[in-house]
């Protein structure tokens, strides 16, 4: 055979498989290819998306503990305000309750007081009658009558 008729045959049969390889081999190929690509694409896309909203979910996450700190610091400063009016409520019932308790112990000590200077009253009169009774019994004589004054006055 001749070299150049193995070289054309070469080529035909090269061109054969060529042809081949195009119509029934690269389509697949590339199909898979774009199809793998287009995957990808779409991993990306998603990946995009995913990250943005993320981003979104941070910040709302973000504000929503902003405004929850808020809500915090002014219950607690409601708090603390009511706990102030509750000890100054406290303060003002137990400065009342206090006056009260003064002023019943006064009026009770004022009552002691009156009642002490009526059993007073009532010993001196008791005295006085005994010493008049003793001196009506004896005979009038000044000195006496004098040291049954002093006596008198010693009792009081």
């Amino acid at each position: 055979m001749n070299i150049n008729a193995t070289l054309f045959l070469q080529a035909v049969v090269f061109a054969i498989l060529v042809w081949f390889t195009m119509k029934f081999v690269w389509p697949p190929i590339t199909r898979a290819l774009d199809e793998r690509a287009q995957k990808i694409a779409d991993g990306l896309a998603a990946a995009d998306k995913a990250r943005t909203e993320l981003a979104a979910a941070n910040q709302r996450v973000e504000e929503q503990l902003a405004s929850s700190r808020n809500e915090t610091a002014a219950r607690l400063a409601e708090a603390e305000r009511r706990a102030q009016q509750i000890i100054e409520e406290a303060k003002v019932r137990a400065t009342e309750e206090a006056n009260k308790i003064v002023a019943t112990a006064k009026a009770d000590a004022e009552q002691q007081v009156v009642q002490a200077r009526e059993t007073l009253r009532e010993q001196v009169a008791a005295l006085a009658v005994k010493g008049a009774e003793q001196i009506l019994r004896k005979e009038v004589n000044p000195t006496v009558h004098a040291d049954l004054l002093s006596r008198l006055k010693t009792e009081l």
